[in-house]
């Protein structure tokens, strides 16, 4: 890999075994209070987040490298400064994705458990690569049963996917989640994405409300019918079938009629609103035959275009495929 690039690894360690590593190492007691361990440099140098101390950044070396134990492998050249930075980020030669890229790959990540193929974990995927923050998933094998183990029933007391956690805190319910890291990081990558005042806050709530109460249930319901019974050996049940196509034609003609007065749900602006639409529609329209509720109407399919080409959902639906 070439200087300046940064990938995520295949296994990632959880939060809950890093206070054990941490503790293994020949480090001062202040090291061992850290919570999070962060990057394996090309040095053999772990980079430790240390707020007890005046320097935000510690190197601790290691014997050997343990790009096992990282959130992320960063291949870099050079010595970092108090402030987490390149000292030679002077030199014209850096390369521009490093400098894109740089204080991302430092910043303390957000963990997200649970796979891309569930609709509420991509739902926190797209708002995270909307808001350019952070992350790191954390697969949850729910075959194996997971989810139900006391150790993740600890940060989702439901054993669902997905659950969140931000440092020191956790969070479950996608929506709520979503809503946490529009708010925490305002000031990030899609600013108006949750809205910038209290009505523009009002309308795209009023559809997130829409979506989960009228939008998910039928369309959550086809999804599982026709995407994921047949990958599970389920058999499909046509009644059911039937019963919530119905109720989703209705509810998206009502879609229909508001799309054809603003550009998008909440305004003539992108939100969350339409992003957290995403998940069951992409399902419906690109793994299921009932694509045609959305492209035959006018309005909904050049919504549905739209929203769908969006740079963030197109990484999304990757990692979906991916995984």
């Amino acid at each position: 890999m070439q200087k300046g690039n940064v990938s995520l690894i295949d296994n990632p360690i959880q939060p809950a075994k890093l206070n054990a590593i941490l503790g293994s190492m020949k480090s001062s007691k202040k090291r061992q209070k850290n919570r999070m361990l962060r990057y394996v440099t090309d040095k053999k140098q772990l980079l430790l987040q240390n707020p007890a101390v005046k320097m935000k950044f510690q190197a601790v070396t290691l014997e050997k490298a343990r790009p096992s134990k990282a959130n992320k492998v960063v291949y870099i050249d050079g010595a970092f400064g108090e402030d987490g930075d390149r000292k030679e980020d002077n030199n014209e030669d850096i390369p521009e994705d490093y400098r894109r890229i740089k204080h991302s790959a430092l910043a303390i990540l957000q963990w997200v458990y649970g796979p891309p193929l569930s609709t509420a974990v991509s739902r926190v995927l797209a708002t995270l690569l909307e808001k350019d923050v952070p992350f790191q998933i954390i697969p949850v094998d729910m075959s194996k049963g997971e989810h139900k183990k006391p150790d993740y029933l600890k940060i989702q007391p439901f054993g669902q996917v997905p659950a969140f956690q931000d440092e020191s805190i956790s969070l479950f319910e996608s929506r709520s989640i979503c809503r946490y890291v529009c708010e925490k990081y305002a000031d990030k990558g899609n600013k108006g994405l949750y809205g910038t005042n209290p009505l523009e806050k009002a309308s795209i709530d009023q559809w997130v409300e829409a979506e989960g109460q009228s939008f998910g249930p039928p369309s959550g319901a086809l999804v599982f019918q026709l995407a994921f019974a047949p990958r599970m050996n389920i058999p499909q049940d046509q009644g059911a079938i039937k019963q919530n196509e119905e109720k989703l034609r209705k509810v998206l003609d009502i879609y229909e009629r508001r799309l054809g007065e603003s550009r998008f749900l909440a305004g003539d602006e992108f939100t969350f609103a339409d992003l957290s639409h995403l998940p069951n529609g992409d399902y419906l329209v690109n793994a299921t035959d009932k694509g045609h509720l959305f492209t035959s109407r006018e309005n909904l399919g050049r919504w549905w275009n739209e929203i769908s080409d969006r740079e963030s959902w197109k990484k999304v639906v990757e990692m979906r495929k991916s995984s």
